[in-house]
């Protein structure tokens, strides 16, 4: 069972989208700012994905992105996306910081399946 940690302010959406993970049989622990979910990782704690909101207070989840690809122990953790805004400059701007894929709210149980598959094949290991 994989494990994907939500970092989400708005609590509703964080428990919608852990219930639709639930249902994708993938273990959840969410996290209501950035900066709790990168104390977490300085811990050793790791997830089998993030799945982080943009737009939080204080630390965003575009500053947790940067933050983690550049450090060489968290640049093969898959990251997606989930913002209200789904501009195309947005979009550009959380894959050129090495987004592995971005939802836009509300989300769709199949979306997220989808994006979270893609988000896994972009970081397997060749055999």
């Amino acid at each position: 069972m994989k494990t994907v940690w939500i970092v989400d302010d708005d609590e509703e959406m964080a428990r919608a989208v852990r219930l639709m993970l639930e249902l994708l049989d993938c273990k959840t622990r969410s996290f209501l700012n950035a900066r709790s979910a990168a104390q977490a990782l300085l811990r050793g704690q790791r997830p089998d994905l993030m799945i982080l909101d943009i737009i939080m207070p204080e630390v965003t989840g575009l500053d947790l992105l940067e933050f983690l690809r550049r450090r060489p122990e968290w640049k093969d953790l898959p990251i997606v996306m989930l913002s209200t805004e789904a501009s195309d400059v947005r979009i550009d701007q959380a894959m050129s910081l090495g987004a592995d894929g971005y939802l836009t709210k509300p989300v769709t149980i199949e979306e997220l399946e989808r994006v979270m598959a893609e988000a896994w094949r972009k970081h397997q290991k060749p055999r």
